[in-house]
């Protein structure tokens, strides 16, 4: 069961950490673990009025906690939205009499319903800037007996072509989109531009349909239609034709795709285009988790060839790809190779080498920064010198490596200094409140755990002897950085029964006695436990799921 959970509704409360439950607990395993606080927390068994008043809180909130997780119309509005999805906003349009199921996509439809009320105040921007730079003098200089004194020895770069497009659309309804684009473009000082506009409407859950006119310096004006539609769940076409007027008359145009699930990661093309450049072109394409292949064929006039490329996605956090393809056709060969790697929360900077003949060695560098484009080819040589493929790999390479150490990573990390920082200026008096809570759970259990340390002594059972939870420092590169951690022993004591500490994957921020220390930041517990009379130690994540004893977390199996 997905949720939807974030930092501040775990602040707030995680109805399943607090009752120490999975999200795919049963209706059983929430009976007993309910039973088990209500044993610990029920008010009658504290006659003095301070704890009885604490006690009464506790068990109204584990109790609350109960009643929402063991209805599953209100459990499954919790696991969408949280406590809050709880409130009059979110039942007031929920029949209480449906199913989950019923309700979850009720949400979604409403849901659906805000997003398409926030595309109309979008505009959807998206552009792309694309300089071309001539480098072969670096690497093709001519050998003159005469020179230039001034400039003697200092290659000449320049830029010779640029482009520039950019476009934005606006939702006039729900179904219908008008899209505004146009574009500039310059090559060793001749150039031009266009500028289109399409209406889009989405004609129902199958197709959509578009009519776009255009106009230009270049190749006047244009006409044309485009058109998708499903024609089943594995199966869809599109279609495109139009008439572009010339100096030279009308030229049509015609082109068509054909699309099919083959798998679930594996889909099939087939395209045919007919009209100035008419070609066949057929391609599978497989796109998984870790990897995406391509494999095309194009048969056509002027343009013929076979191409193949390969791109392996590391799973970092990153997101750090590399790539290689091949080309060959009448044109030539072209090999290129490169990576991918994400800077920062919204952009993403990569690097490809295309050494190809005759096109010789060229240096692409791609920056994309949220829907915006920024495009550098740079070409090296005319012909396939070692020297200009050897630079064009290591110095993309030696450039990011320093501008990360230099300007990426101080700006990332002060970033999230201040991100972290507003976080926890806004959750300050809700931690204020979780960590009263604690302390009093804390207290109420001192009885309950000198019973359980009483009964797990008599057969040398799970003693807990220390237990933290918050922010280590084990790292000798952040000794500046202050450890932020809290004592858990009672608490995690009280939760051992048959010599056994089960905890499951949800945040321990919210079991009984525990609070957020380090809001925002990453959280272990360390746990120092006795069992039969043998030390043991083991270091867990914070959502990691964690049973003890184990075997592997024997002291002196280390050593």
């Amino acid at each position: 069961m997905a949720s939807s959970l974030d930092d501040d509704e775990i602040l707030n409360d995680d109805y399943y950490s607090l009752l120490n439950v999975r999200r795919e607990a049963t209706q059983d395993e929430l009976k007993v673990a309910y039973r088990r606080l209500c044993m610990l927390y029920h008010p009658d068994k504290h006659r003095d009025p301070e704890l009885k008043r604490q006690a009464e809180q506790l068990f109204n909130l584990v109790h609350e906690a109960y009643e929402v997780l063991r209805e599953p119309q209100a459990r499954a509005i919790y696991d969408i939205y949280g406590k809050r999805g709880l409130d009059v906003d979110g039942w007031e349009v929920v029949e209480r009499k449906r199913t989950p199921a019923e309700i979850r996509e009720e949400y979604e439809r409403l849901q659906k319903e805000r997003e398409e009320r926030r595309l109309q105040q979008r505009t959807n921007p998206k552009g792309t800037i694309s300089v071309g730079i001539d480098a072969t003098d670096v690497f093709d200089q001519y050998e003159e007996d005469y020179e230039d004194v001034g400039t003697a020895g200092v290659p000449h770069i320049e830029i010779n072509k640029m482009h520039i497009s950019q476009s934005i659309e606006a939702p006039l309804t729900t179904k219908d989109t008008a899209i505004l684009s146009g574009s500039l473009s310059t090559h060793n000082g001749n150039g031009g531009g266009t500028i289109n506009l399409a209406l889009r409407k989405v004609t129902s859950t199958k197709g959509w349909g578009e009519v776009e006119l255009g106009a230009g310096d270049t190749h006047g004006p244009l006409l044309a239609m485009k058109i998708f539609r499903n024609l089943s769940p594995r199966f869809f076409v599109t279609g495109q034709c139009g008439l572009q007027m010339s100096s030279r008359g009308v030229r049509p145009g015609f082109t068509t795709m054909l699309a099919r699930h083959l798998d679930k990661n594996t889909m099939g093309y087939l395209q045919w285009r007919w009209g100035v450049q008419s070609s066949m072109n057929t391609s599978i394409v497989r796109d998984t988790k870790s990897s995406h292949f391509t494999f095309a064929v194009q048969l056509g006039v002027p343009h013929t060839f076979m191409m193949m490329s390969y791109q392996y996605k590391f799973q970092d956090e990153d997101q750090t790809k590399i790539k290689g393809s091949v080309k060959s056709g009448f044109f030539g060969t072209v090999i290129e190779y490169g990576a991918e790697r994400k800077i920062s929360r919204h952009s993403v900077l990569g690097a490809t080498v295309s050494v190809g003949v005759p096109q010789g060695v060229s240096l692409k560098i791609k920056l994309n920064r949220a829907s915006q484009t920024y495009l550098f080819p740079i070409h090296l040589t005319d012909q396939l010198l070692p020297s200009a493929v050897f630079y064009a790999t290591v110095g993309p390479l030696v450039f990011y490596l320093a501008i990360q150490q230099l300007i990426i990573r101080p700006y990332v990390r002060a970033q999230k200094e201040q991100d972290l920082e507003i976080k926890q200026e806004s959750s300050a008096s809700n931690i204020a409140k979780k960590k009263q809570e604690a302390e009093s759970a804390i207290m109420l259990m001192q009885e309950s755990v000198r019973r359980i340390i009483e009964t797990e002594e008599s057969k040398m059972g799970l003693i807990i002897l220390n237990a933290w939870y918050g922010k280590f420092v084990t790292d000798n590169s952040r000794k500046h950085e202050r450890a932020k951690v809290i004592d858990v022993s009672v608490p995690l004591q009280c939760l051992v029964k048959d010599s056994k500490l089960i905890l499951t994957e949800t945040t321990k921020s919210g079991l009984p006695g525990f609070y957020d220390p380090c809001v925002g930041e990453e959280k272990s517990l360390k746990v120092l436990y006795q069992f039969r009379g043998v030390m043991h130690q083991v270091l867990s994540g914070d959502t990691e799921p964690l049973r003890i004893p184990k075997q592997s977390h024997r002291i002196d199996a280390d050593t």
